[in-house]
């Protein structure tokens, strides 16, 4: 643990891989705190506990020598944490997946004559013609392009346009 005169600033983790230190603290991204937990498994399962260090018992052999390797501790531990990243980060990238899905569907359902769109590619154009899968746009005087309804990205703003 790295101390200061205010306390607890961070951690300090040997990875057994790359056989270097690996340093926590200070601000965390979530990154961090991932890679340091799973580092500190792979430790845990690599020395069997604490390594060399004086244990409660005084005699410097530290837990390693009482405690075995617990493979359903170790399994439980792995799924709290698989469920915490669940919940933090899986979880709400689905729903914003799913709103910015409907949202879209909602777009290309409302779509009619003379909009200004942006398809996927970055062409511009306006909507000449609407069928059931297919818009037909204007890009220029004599240019026209017929695309699937899905291809379509966005409708644009004459005001937001000309800022």
């Amino acid at each position: 643990m790295l101390r200061s005169r205010s306390g607890t600033i961070g951690f300090i983790v040997r990875c057994p891989i790359r056989q270097k230190l690996i340093a926590i603290g200070g601000i965390v991204t979530w990154n961090q705190i991932v890679v340091g937990v799973s580092n500190m498994l792979m430790l845990a399962q690599l020395d069997g506990g604490i390594e060399n260090g004086a244990g409660a018992d005084g005699n410097g052999q530290g837990r390693a020598a009482q405690s075995t390797s617990n493979p359903q501790m170790q399994l439980m531990l792995m799924l709290v944490i698989g469920i915490f990243f669940y919940l933090i980060v899986i979880r709400p990238q689905m729903r914003a997946r799913k709103q910015k899905q409907k949202k879209h569907e909602q777009l290309v359902a409302s779509l009619k004559k003379n909009d200004r769109i942006v398809t996927i590619g970055g062409i511009i154009g306006t909507v000449a013609e609407v069928t059931d899968d297919r818009v037909t746009i204007k890009i220029d005087d004599n240019t026209r392009m017929k695309l699937l309804r899905s291809s379509i990205q966005d409708v644009v703003n004459e005001k937001s346009e000309s800022e």
